[in-house]
C-alpha cells in the first residue's frame, strides 16, 4: 500500500511540476523551492537543487517580473512567446527529474511526458490570452492571469495533497484542451486574417502571388516557336491568368517577333 501511494505521489508531483510550469514557470520554482526548504514539501533528491537560496532569489526575482508582464495586454502575449523557448524545456527537465533515482529509459518517458504536458498548457495559455487582448478593457486580462497564478498554487497543493484527486483532474483537463485547441486554433487564424485585412497586407500579398504566378506562366514564351506560344498564350487568358489587354500585348509582341525572323 505505501508503495502505491509513493508512486501516486511521484507521478501527481511530476505531471503537477509539468502541467503547471506551462502556465507559470517560476512560480512552481519557487513553489517547490521554498516549500522544500522549509520542509513542507518532501522533494525528491534531483529536485533538491531547488531548495537553494540562490535559485530561490533567482526564481523570485523572475515571477516579480512576470506577474507584471502577465498584466499588460499585448506584452502578456509577447512574453508568453519568449517563454516557449523557457516552459516547455523547463517543464521536461523537472518531470524527468520529478521521478527520482530510476533507469534511464523512465527518466526519458517522463521527460517526454512533462515537456508534451508542458506544451499542451503553455499553448492552451498562451492562444487564450492573444485571444483575450483583442478586448479593449484589461479586466479581462487581469483577471485571466490572476486566474493562471491560482491554477498554478492550487494545482501544486492539491497534486501533492491529493494525488489521485489531481490526476483524476488532469485527465478532465487533457480532454477539454484536446477539445478546445482546435478552435483556438482555427479563431486565432481568423484574427490574424482580420489583421492582414485591417492593414491592406493580405491584398498586398494576394497581388504579389497573383503578380508571381503570372511572370512564371509567361515565362518561356519567347523561346517558344510562334504557334505554340500563341496557344499557350490564348489558354492562360481563358484561365483568366491574363487580362485581354495583357493578351494582346503579349499576342503583339510574340507576331513582331515572328516578322523579324522572317525579315531576317
Amino acid at each position: 500500500m505505501e508503495n502505491y501511494e509513493a508512486l501516486l505521489a511521484t507521478i501527481a508531483l511530476m505531471m503537477g511540476a509539468a502541467w503547471a510550469s506551462g502556465i507559470n514557470l517560476y512560480a512552481v520554482l519557487l513553489v517547490l523551492g521554498l516549500g522544500g526548504s522549509s520542509g513542507h514539501i518532501d522533494l525528491p533528491a534531483e529536485l533538491s537543487v531547488l531548495e537553494d537560496p540562490l535559485v530561490i532569489f533567482a526564481a523570485g526575482i523572475m515571477y516579480f517580473i512576470e506577474f507584471f508582464m502577465d498584466k499588460i495586454p499585448g506584452v502578456d502575449s509577447v512574453w508568453d512567446s519568449i517563454q516557449t523557448f523557457i516552459r516547455i524545456p523547463a517543464g521536461a527537465m523537472l518531470a524527468a527529474s520529478a521521478v527520482g533515482d530510476v533507469t534511464p529509459a523512465l527518466e526519458i518517458a517522463a521527460g517526454i511526458l512533462g515537456g508534451s504536458l508542458a506544451a499542451t498548457t503553455h499553448v492552451t495559455k498562451t492562444g487564450t490570452r492573444l485571444l483575450i487582448n483583442t478586448s479593449p478593457e484589461p479586466v479581462t486580462n487581469w483577471s485571466a492571469s490572476i486566474t493562471g497564478d491560482l491554477l498554478v498554487l492550487s494545482g501544486l497543493w492539491t497534486a501533492l495533497n491529493y494525488p489521485l484527486l489531481f490526476l483524476g483532474l488532469m485527465v478532465v483537463f487533457l480532454a477539454s484542451a484536446i477539445w478546445l485547441l482546435p478552435k483556438l486554433w482555427y479563431l486565432i487564424k481568423q484574427l490574424f486574417t482580420k489583421a492582414l485585412n485591417f492593414f491592406g497586407l493580405k491584398k498586398n500579398l494576394g497581388q504579389n502571388a497573383v503578380g508571381t504566378d503570372k511572370a512564371n506562366s509567361l515565362e518561356g514564351l519567347q523561346t517558344q516557336d510562334s504557334l505554340t506560344a500563341l496557344e499557350r498564350l490564348h489558354r492562360l487568358k481563358e484561365k483568366g491568368v491574363l487580362t485581354e489587354q495583357e493578351f494582346e500585348r503579349q499576342k503583339n509582341i510574340i507576331l513582331e517577333r515572328k516578322f523579324h525572323r522572317n525579315v531576317l
